[in-house]
């Protein structure tokens, strides 16, 4: 939104921990990365290379002030882009191959693209455990299979509108835990 982070690494490490510690559940956290999206590219002024590169330098950063996990994020536009992030890692020390989960952006918004499935595909072929950011159903259906783990918010933006669950007192279902494993159950089962 700013063109720039807003927060700083350190900021950033003790609000990871406070949601940690008050939240729970959490398994590991992302770097500050910094995305590639051209219209992102637009507002910072900068290169593909110059954000995956300041992706990487963030990693290293969080992790000397923190235990906290967290995971390595690919960046890219196009899947050479990607490619060349992963050797940027191992210029720094940081073997992808060896990594539990490793994050990979700006796929999000090319959902059920043939780009994005190759890109997923692609990197999961080389050994790296891919998590996909934002990865709707559509998504889903076209690479999951090539992905670890994924997240989505498309279960709280269609609660948003869908009337509340029985018997729940709430105004909408959109931070409810119910229905988020129903929208779960259901979106598993359309996949069989």
């Amino acid at each position: 939104m700013f063109g720039k982070w807003q927060t700083t690494p350190k900021v950033y490490v003790k609000d990871v921990a406070r949601f940690s510690d008050e939240i729970g559940g959490m398994n590991w956290a992302t770097p500050m990365d910094w995305m590639c999206e051209p219209f992102i590219l637009e507002k910072t002024g900068l290169t593909v290379k110059d954000h995956q590169q300041r992706t990487v330098e963030n990693l290293i950063e969080l992790r000397s002030i923190s235990d906290q996990l967290f995971i390595p994020v690919l960046q890219g536009w196009e899947y050479n882009d990607y490619l060349s992030h992963i050797d940027m890692y191992d210029a720094a020390g940081i073997n992808l191959l060896n990594e539990p989960l490793v994050g990979v952006g700006s796929v999000c918004r090319r959902q059920g693209t043939f780009e994005a499935k190759s890109i997923l595909t692609g990197i999961r072929a080389l050994g790296i455990q891919p998590h996909g950011f934002g990865v709707k159903v559509t998504g889903l259906r076209h690479y999951g299979l090539n992905l670890k783990s994924a997240d989505s918010m498309a279960w709280s933006f269609g609660a948003r509108f869908d009337p509340p669950i029985a018997g729940h007192t709430h105004k909408a279902c959109n931070n409810c835990l119910e229905y988020a494993l129903a929208w779960r159950k259901r979106t598993i089962k359309s996949m069989k």
